[in-house]
C-alpha cells in the first residue's frame, strides 16, 4: 500500500487530501471543520479526517505532498518589493512577519503537525499542483490543460499537454500579469471581497452591459491572438499596495470603489459584465491558441478562473474541444488533490487507466459522512421530534417540494470544492416564480440579484438546456431551451429591474439572461439525489429542483449534523432531511432558534 496525502494551506482554502494506491479516498477543505470561511491555517481536522476515513495514522504515511514552494514565492514577494520601493513598504512589512514565523518554514511545519511521520516531502510549483489535479483525475489518457489564477510561485497562467501518466508545461504567463487578479481587481472596485466574492460579479454580469470593454481593453490588458497578455500596472496597486487597484483606475472609471453592502448601480452591473466579457474572451483565444498548438481534443481546467462557470459554457458551446473537464475544487483547495496525484503519477510513474467516460473523483463526494445511528443519537439527546422514512424518503421530499417548502438536504458524504451537489444542500421548487427571492432574502440571507443553479436528471439535460454532455460540478452555463422561455411583455427594462421577471418555466434556476448553472445528477455517483429528481418529475413532469449549498451567506457550508439543525432553525427552510431522517419546522421548539447565528460569519 502507498498512501500519499496532499496538502494547501497559509493563503485562502486550505484542505488535504488523500490518495491511497492511486485512489484519492478522501479530500476536504478546512473550513468546513473550523467554521471559518475560507481558513487559511493548517489544515489540522482536514487532515485528521482523511487519515480517520482511510484508517490511518500519519506513521503510515509514504508521502506528503504540498501544493506549491514557499521559497520561490518569498523570492517573488522580495523581488516585487525591490522593484517598486519604496511603495510597498507597508505591505512588504505587514507580510514579513508571517513569513519569518510560519510560511518559510513549511516543512518543518508539516513534520510538527504530522508526529511520527518520517518520510520525504514534495513540493511540485502551483501551477504543476493545478495542472496535476486537472489532468490525472480526468476521463482523458491524452489532452490539453489551461490553468489561470490569480498567482502561484510566479505563473499565473499556464498550459501544456498530459498523456498517460505524464505532464508537460508548455507556456506559462508570469506575475504581476494575471486574469486572475485582474477580475479580483474589479471584485474589489465593485464593492466586493476578493477571494471570495469573484462569483458574485459573474452573477451580477446579466444584469449589466458591457460598456466599458474597449476602455479595459485601450488601457488595462493588451490581449494578443494568441491568447497571452500583458496588464498595465499603472492601475493596479496589488503588487505593493494595501488594496487591488490605484488612483488611475479610479479615474478610468469615474469615482472610488463602491463601498461594501451599499446599494447596487448601474454602474457596478455595467463594470461587472464588462470584465467578464473581457475574461470569456480571453479564455476563448487561450484555449484556441491551444487547440491549434497541441491538436488535442480533450481540455481540463484548473486554478481560480476555471470557477467561472460562464467563460467555460461558452468555450464548451464552440465547439472548439471535443470534451472538456473541469477539476470541481479548481481553487486552491484542489491544489492538495493535485499535488498528490503529481507524487503519485509523475513523481513515482504509476500508470493512469481512465475509462473515457467518468473521472475518477468519485462525484467529489469525498468528505465525511454520518451514520443514521449517529444522527439518531444526536436527536435523541437534543430531544428533537423526527421521522424516519427509510424507503419512501425520495417520494415523500418530492411531494414536499411539490408543495413548495425549501428543505435542507444533509446525507452521504460532503462535497469537495466550493458546490453543494446534493450532499450539503438547499432544494426548492424550480417551477416557482417567487422561489429565487425567497431563498435569497429569507434562507440563505444574501443579494437578491444572485442566481441558484438547476439540478438535472442527467439524462433529460437536453429537454431542458442548450447542452449536450454532462455537468456534474455545476461548472458548465448553458441557456433554457427556447421552446420552455417566457419573454417578458416589457423588453425595455435594465439592471436589478429585470429580476422579477418570469422567464421561463423554471423561472427560479433561469437568470435574467435565459442561463442557467446546471449540474447533471448521474445515478451513478448519487442515487438518491437522481431519485428525488425521478420522483420530482413524476408528480410535475419537471425533473429539476433549485440546488444551492447549505449555509447562511459568510458561513462555510454545514459538515456535522448539528450545524444543519442550526442553520435550519435559524433560516425560513421548512424541512430538514438528516440521513433518514425528517424534521418539520412546524414541530420545532422556538428554543432552538440562536438570536446571534448570522452574527458569527463575516459578510464574503
Amino acid at each position: 500500500m502507498t498512501a500519499i496525502l496532499g496538502i494547501s494551506a497559509f493563503y485562502h482554502d486550505s484542505a488535504a487530501a488523500l490518495i491511497v494506491d492511486g485512489n484519492l479516498v478522501a479530500a476536504a477543505q478546512e473550513e468546513r471543520f473550523s467554521r471559518i470561511r475560507h481558513d487559511e491555517g493548517f489544515p489540522v481536522q482536514a487532515v485528521e479526517f482523511c487519515l480517520k476515513r482511510a484508517g490511518l495514522k500519519p506513521e503510515n504515511l509514504d508521502y506528503v505532498a504540498f501544493y506549491d514552494k514557499p521559497v520561490q514565492k518569498f523570492d517573488r514577494l522580495l523581488e516585487t518589493y525591490i522593484s517598486y520601493a519604496p511603495s510597498g513598504l507597508s505591505s512588504f512589512l505587514k507580510a514579513m512577519p508571517v513569513w519569518l514565523k510560519d510560511k518559510l518554514w513549511t516543512q518543518d511545519s508539516l513534520y510538527k503537525h504530522l508526529t511520527g511521520f518520517e518520510g520525504p516531502v514534495f513540493f511540485p510549483e502551483h501551477h504543476e499542483s493545478h495542472a496535476a489535479s486537472a489532468f490525472f483525475p480526468s476521463p482523458f489518457r491524452s489532452a490539453a490543460f489551461l490553468t489561470m489564477d490569480g498567482v502561484g510561485e510566479w505563473t499565473t497562467t499556464s498550459w501544456g499537454t498530459g498523456r498517460e501518466n505524464t505532464l508537460s508545461m508548455l507556456k506559462e504567463i508570469r506575475f504581476p500579469h494575471s486574469a486572475g487578479l485582474l477580475y479580483s481587481a474589479f471584485t474589489f472596485y465593485t464593492g466586493f471581497k476578493v477571494n471570495s466574492g469573484e462569483y458574485k460579479v459573474m452573477g451580477l454580469a446579466p444584469y449589466g452591459r458591457p460598456v466599458y470593454v474597449q476602455k479595459i481593453l485601450d488601457h488595462l490588458i493588451d490581449i494578443r491572438e494568441d491568447g497571452s497578455f500583458r496588464l498595465n500596472m499603472d492601475y493596479f496597486e496589488y503588487p505593493y499596495g494595501l488594496k487591488m487597484t490605484s488612483k488611475a483606475f479610479e479615474d478610468l472609471f469615474g469615482g472610488p470603489a463602491r463601498k461594501p453592502e451599499t446599494p447596487l448601480t448601474q454602474r457596478e452591473m455595467d463594470l461587472a459584465c464588462s470584465i467578464q466579457k473581457v475574461t470569456e474572451d480571453l479564455v476563448l483565444k487561450i484555449a484556441g491558441h491551444i487547440r491549434r498548438e497541441t491538436g488535442e481534443e480533450n481540455l481540463c481546467l484548473a486554478g481560480g478562473v476555471a470557477l467561472n462557470c460562464v467563460a467555460n459554457g461558452i468555450l464548451k458551446k464552440t465547439g472548439l474541444y471535443r470534451n472538456i473537464w473541469v477539476q470541481p475544487a479548481a481553487g486552491d483547495a484542489g491544489g492538495a488533490a493535485g499535488a498528490a496525484w503529481y507524487v503519485w503519477h509523475k513523481a513515482l510513474g504509476n500508470s493512469r487507466n481512465p475509462d473515457g467516460n467518468r473521472d475518477s473523483q468519485s462525484g467529489s463526494y469525498l468528505g465525511p459522512e454520518y451514520p443514521n445511528e449517529e444522527i439518531r443519537h444526536f436527536l435523541v439527546e437534543k430531544g428533537i421530534k423526527y421521522h424516519e422514512y427509510r424507503g419512501k424518503l425520495p417520494s415523500t421530499i418530492a411531494a414536499l417540494i411539490e408543495k413548495q417548502k425549501v428543505i435542507g438536504l444533509f446525507r452521504g458524504r460532503m462535497e469537495y470544492g466550493p458546490r453543494a451537489l446534493g450532499s450539503r444542500s438547499i432544494i426548492g421548487d424550480a417551477r416557482s416564480p417567487g422561489m429565487q427571492s425567497v431563498m435569497n432574502l429569507k434562507i440563505k440571507f444574501r443579494e437578491s440579484f444572485r442566481p441558484f443553479a438547476p439540478a438535472i436528471k442527467s439524462e433529460k439535460v437536453s429537454d431542458w438546456f442548450e447542452f449536450e454532455g454532462e455537468s456534474p460540478y455545476m461548472l458548465m452555463v448553458a441557456g433554457v431551451r427556447e421552446e420552455k422561455r417566457r419573454y417578458p411583455e416589457n423588453r425595455d427594462l435594465f439592471g436589478i429591474e429585470l429580476l422579477n421577471q418570469v422567464r421561463s418555466e423554471i423561472p427560479a434556476v433561469t437568470h435574467v439572461d435565459f442561463s442557467a448553472r446546471i449540474q447533471t445528477v448521474h445515478r451513478e455517483t448519487n442515487l438518491f439525489f437522481w431519485q428525488i429528481l425521478d420522483e420530482f418529475e413524476k408528480l410535475t413532469g419537471v425533473p429539476i429542483v433549485i440546488n444551492t449549498s447549505f449555509n447562511v451567506r459568510g458561513e462555510p457550508i454545514v459538515c456535522r449534523p448539528e450545524e444543519a439543525f442550526t442553520c435550519f432553525m435559524n433560516t425560513g427552510m421548512d424541512v430538514l432531511v438528516l440521513g433518514d431522517f425528517v424534521l418539520y419546522k412546524t414541530e420545532m421548539p422556538e428554543s432552538g432558534q440562536d438570536s446571534g447565528y448570522l452574527k458569527k460569519f463575516e459578510l464574503d
